[in-house]
Parts: structure tokens; sequence; C-alpha cells
């Protein structure tokens, strides 16, 4: 079936807490389809009586996704427009609904996303951190091991980590990242974003791991977890501009500018070195100029 008389899979975020954030055309796609998948339809119902819509729901979630798609493809093929919701924020992310998406493409339905609220661009916008470039992580394993394990596995990324977090998790959450990135890194958490007792804690995390564990309320509701990302390594200007990048501290730098180098004038490598590798412009144009030199 074509395209033109297929119906559409609508992607629809909805509030994650405060009700005013249903956008007025996420409202019309929900009155208007034939059919709603919804994360949890009990949940779904309450959101969808507040504001009289009456469509229909099925239930789709990560047990059912799987067996639940195929189903749901038929059905737009046939014409029926679906919206997929989660129970709070934007399907997909960190919640169920990729299955379904996917699905959808490779069959040829048309997927229209209806943008709005999402927890971890929410925090990222009033986090006080950096958000030209960052990296989101979801969950974390709820074991302390495999926790540790990934955590690990992050220490040396530059850009900013958001994280999604459980509340009785977050202060053994804070204590590993401490542990991991050190007790320096600045954090921000989120709690309770555009609901009535949201708080925004900022600090190191040492300081938000002692305020998690003395501050009753800081483990309460939905939380969003923000680390800021490793600092850059000195750069082999700084560390001495006789070192060798791959002896010293700009090896990374130097792996940049050696490619950039081959393609570009100095003056552009090294301005793009310095972007890609976090580090000041001068210095970038330094250890170029003595790459220059060595060649």
């Amino acid at each position: 079936m074509s395209i033109a008389t297929a119906g559409r899979l609508y992607v629809v975020a909805t509030p994650i807490g405060n009700l005013g954030d249903l956008s007025p055309r996420a409202r019309e796609v929900l009155s208007t389809c034939a059919l709603i998948a919804a994360e949890d339809t009990r949940h779904t119902g309450t959101l969808l009586k507040a504001f009289g819509v009456a469509t229909p729901l099925l239930s789709l979630h990560d047990h059912n996704e799987a067996q639940r798609a195929p189903e749901l493809v038929q059905r737009m093929q046939s014409g029926a427009s679906i919206a997929l919701v989660s129970d709070a924020g934007t399907p997909a992310i960190s919640d169920p609904g990729f299955d379904l998406v996917r699905a959808a493409a490779a069959a040829g339905i048309e997927v229209v996303a209806i943008p709005g609220p999402c927890a971890a661009v929410a925090a990222l916008s009033i986090g006080g951190l950096p958000t030209d470039r960052f990296c989101f992580e979801g969950f974390l394993p709820a074991r302390g091991s495999a926790r540790r394990a990934r955590l690990d596995e992050l220490k040396g990324e530059p850009r900013t980590l958001v994280f999604y977090e459980s509340p009785h998790r977050v202060i053994e959450t804070l204590e590993d990242c401490a542990a991991a990135f050190g007790a320096a890194r600045p954090a921000t958490v989120a709690r309770e974003i555009t609901k009535l007792y949201e708080t925004t804690y900022r600090g190191t995390l040492s300081e938000l791991a002692a305020r998690a564990a003395a501050d009753g309320d800081f483990i309460r509701g939905e939380i969003v977890l923000l680390v800021g990302g490793a600092p850059a390594q000195p750069s082999a200007g700084e560390a001495g501009a006789g070192e060798s990048g791959a002896d010293g501290h700009g090896g990374a730098l130097d792996r940049v500018l050696k490619i950039l180098l081959a393609e570009l004038p100095l003056k552009q490598a090294a301005h793009l070195a310095a972007k890609i590798a976090q580090v000041r412009d001068n210095e970038a144009y330094k250890r170029a100029l003595y790459l220059k030199r060595e060649d």
C-alpha cells in the first residue's frame, strides 16, 4: 500500500508533570487518530480524560512491543493513523517505542514527530553545565558492580553526561560517580521537573552526594543527573613544545591535527582541532606549527 493511502505513526510527547505542557498540536493528534499506543493505558487514560479525549487505547510496553508492532504496522498500512505515547515525555527516549518506529519506517509508513517535553533536555537547559555537546546515557545499571563498570568506561568522556536515575539509587550513584570521575567534578541533579516540588541542585559530585544523604527531599521523585565532562588534557604546548604528542598529554590533539593539516591550511586546521580536542585555539595553533616544523 502506498504512503498516500496508508496511515501515519505519530510519536507524541506528553507532559512530564505539568499538564499545561501538552501542546495544542499533540492534543489535536491524540483526538483525531484512530488509536493511541500507550506504555500504560491507565496512566494515559487519566491524561486523556483531563483533556476530553476519547480515542481508544492499546498497551505498548517493553514486554509486548516486539509482538504488537507488526499488528500496528498492518493497521497503519490499512489506513489507520496511530499515536505513540509513553507515560511521560518523548516516546523511545529511555521508554518504549523504538521497535514500533523502526518497524513502521521499514514498512514505508510515514513517522511524524509531535515534539514536546523531554526530561533530559529540560534538565540540560537549566543545569548550568555545557550543552553544546552532551552524551545521553539513560538509566545506569541497577546493580552496583555493573553501574561502576559503566561509569569507569565513561570517565574520559569530554561531553556533559546525562543520566536518568531512580530516587532510591541516587545516593549510591552519586557516590559511584564521585569515585569514577573525581569528587570535584561539577554536576547537577534536577528532580520533579515541571512539578510542584521541582528542585535543582548544583555542586560537585561529593557535595551532591553529601546533600542527598542528608536531605530527605533530595531522594524523592523523578531525577535527572547531569555530570560535567572530563576536562581536556593539557595540550602538548602546555606540556612542552618539544614533547611528542604520542608520549605526552597532547596525543588526541596531535592525531586530529595530523589529519586536518594534510587537508587544510594551518590556521583552519588548528581552529577545527581546538574545537574537537576542546583546547584553546592558540594552544592548537602552537602545536600545529610544531608539527609542521617536524614534517
